[in-house]
């Protein structure tokens, strides 16, 4: 299962801000931190914002913190709200001549749907908080510990 790159941003940014000591960072900090370009991780954080799962503040000693309710989120619900792909193959526009001449009858899509499922559910029981506290590689980090032009 391949995540879309959106979901694979916004995971990234709330592993950050859910890491034991991360506080609060900037969208440019975030995107040091997990090498993605600075536009991408601001419309993760604006998401993810949406979604109640962080608090953005504004100004120069602005910055987006972690919730309570992000800390508590489930991972595989998180990423089927992130996910917007309908299916995970494309039975449309298949070629020059239109859709997938199978599409009528085949039971692949609705297979791999199930299995897409069976992704996201096996994800359930675990937590933002859970994968952020037990994950070597989020506490190896560089966070930064003086804000730059504070």
């Amino acid at each position: 299962m391949k995540l879309s790159a959106f979901a694979d941003v916004c995971l990234r940014t709330i592993m950050v801000l859910g890491a034991p000591n991360a506080g609060q960072l900037t969208s440019r900090e975030i995107a040091e931190l997990v090498s993605v370009p600075y536009n991408h991780v601001a419309k993760a954080v604006l998401e993810l914002r949406t979604l109640g799962l962080i608090d953005v503040t504004r100004g120069r000693n602005g910055g987006a913190a972690i919730t309570q309710v992000g800390l508590e989120s489930s991972v595989g619900q998180l990423l089927r709200t992130l996910d917007h792909r309908e299916d995970v193959v494309d039975c449309t526009d298949h070629d020059a001549n239109g859709n997938c001449p199978l599409v009528g009858g085949c039971r692949l899509r609705s297979a791999l749907k199930a299995a897409r499922e069976a992704f996201y559910s096996s994800l359930d029981p675990l937590t933002v908080q859970e994968i952020c506290a037990q994950s070597p590689a989020i506490t190896l980090l560089p966070f930064p510990t003086m804000r730059r032009g504070a």
